[in-house]
């Protein structure tokens, strides 16, 4: 047995006829200039497609350099017109806060100057004394102006508190403009820089995340609207402050016309008062010279009368001691004759006029007395009358004559 391993031989390869290598040459020439053909349409596409889209993107990036700075010129017209009216706004608040200190200076002068020094008027008058402690015009006027004082004071309070209101609202328009221009500043920085940036520029890159570089979510209109809401309410605050500095004139000069009016007529009534107390002072002065003549007169004249009295005494003892001496006559000598009945007569008489005299005596010591009596009062009302006096001119008008209202 023949122990050779098997060998395995190959079949014959399979063998084509000559059509099918005619056949197969044919296809392999259709597909080759199918092929042919399609690669020339493809390079003809693709040299179009890059022609076009290098026109494409040219024009994209021309008319993106040109919204740029059509952008650019907004800003910086917007920015303009927020600095035009920031200007306007500082230049008020500056303006305001100078109106508002002519207010304080108001207010200062009236409380520190002003009410103090009626106050103390009314005072300074409560050290009168007894019947010209007397509630008089000067006492009403003085009450008055006080009131008219306070009255001015709380308008300029109020008007006052208003000014502050005012600045802070010029202040808050202020701050969101100052806001506004730091935005519309940095926009027109990155703008800027942009439109500087070309294809061939360094440090461009390309975003491959996931995240939008498209995150604006503000409209073009509301952007716009910003900025003229920002100027109309700026233009409508220096609006307001405007009308408000004209009613600041109109109220501080019509507070100090009603203050100088209301201090004239005060004044006036001083001096009326004092005229009438000067006037009655004077008479009282008078009077107390006419009394002191009288008083002396008087006195002197009770001098007289007792004189008198002393002199008729003389004679009534003279009468007494011859009635006497007569008594002892002796006898029939002791008659009543025409001597005695004289004598009587003359006694009687004496008495009657030294009555007189004694009755008319008591008349001026009572009479004096009045006179003296009335005399202390005349000048206890004299020291009264130069007491007042003194209050009203000296302590009261030296005093008014620091007050001073001018349109502050």
């Amino acid at each position: 047995m023949n122990n050779r391993p098997l060998e395995l031989v190959p079949p014959p390869p399979l063998k084509f006829t000559l059509y099918q290598w005619h056949l197969n040459n044919r296809h392999r020439y259709r597909c080759s200039e199918a092929q042919q053909e399609l690669a020339d349409r493809l390079l003809n596409e693709s040299q179009r497609i890059c022609e076009l889209s290098s026109e494409t993107v040219k024009n994209n990036k021309e008319e993106t350099d040109h919204r740029l700075k059509e952008k650019i010129g907004d800003i910086e017209f917007r920015k303009k017109e927020l600095l035009r009216i920031r200007k306007e706004v500082i230049l008020e608040i500056d303006t305001l806060s100078i109106y508002k200190e002519r207010i304080m200076d108001a207010l200062s002068s009236i409380r520190k100057s002003a009410l103090i020094i009626c106050e103390k008027c009314l005072v300074f008058r409560e050290q009168r004394l007894g019947i010209d402690l007397v509630h008089d015009d000067v006492e009403k006027e003085l009450i008055k102006e006080c009131e008219v004082i306070r009255g001015v004071e709380n308008l300029l309070v109020r008007t006052l508190e208003q000014t502050q209101e005012q600045i802070r609202r010029l202040k808050a328009t202020l701050y969101y403009m100052d806001h506004e221009l730091e935005d519309k500043e940095n926009n027109l920085r990155i703008d800027k820089h942009n439109l500087t940036l070309k294809e061939t520029s360094l440090n461009l890159s390309i975003y491959h995340g996931s995240s939008r570089l498209d995150p604006s979510t503000i409209e073009l209109n509301e952007w716009e609207m910003q900025t003229n809401n920002n100027i109309m309410i700026a233009s409508k605050e220096i609006n307001c402050a405007i009308t408000l500095r004209c009613y600041i004139d109109t109220i501080i000069k019509q507070a100090i016309d009603d203050l100088n009016e209301q201090k004239n007529a005060t004044n006036e009534a001083f001096r009326h008062r004092i005229e009438e107390t000067k006037e009655a002072k004077t008479k009282l002065e008078l009077q107390h010279s006419e009394i002191m003549r009288q008083a002396e007169e008087m006195k002197e004249n009770i001098t007289r009368i007792e004189k008198s009295i002393a002199e008729k005494e003389c004679f009534l003892a003279l009468a007494h001691t011859r009635l006497g001496n007569r008594c002892q006559r002796p006898g029939l000598e002791l008659t009543r004759d025409l001597v005695e009945n004289n004598l009587v007569k003359e006694v009687y008489d004496l008495r009657d006029v030294m009555s007189k005299l004694q009755a008319t005596m008591f008349e001026a010591q009572a009479s004096l007395r009045y006179l003296l009596k009335t005399q202390i009062q005349i000048e206890e009302d004299i020291n009264v009358k130069t007491n007042t006096l003194k209050i009203d001119e000296v302590d009261c008008m030296t005093l008014r004559q620091s007050m001073f209202y001018h349109v502050y």
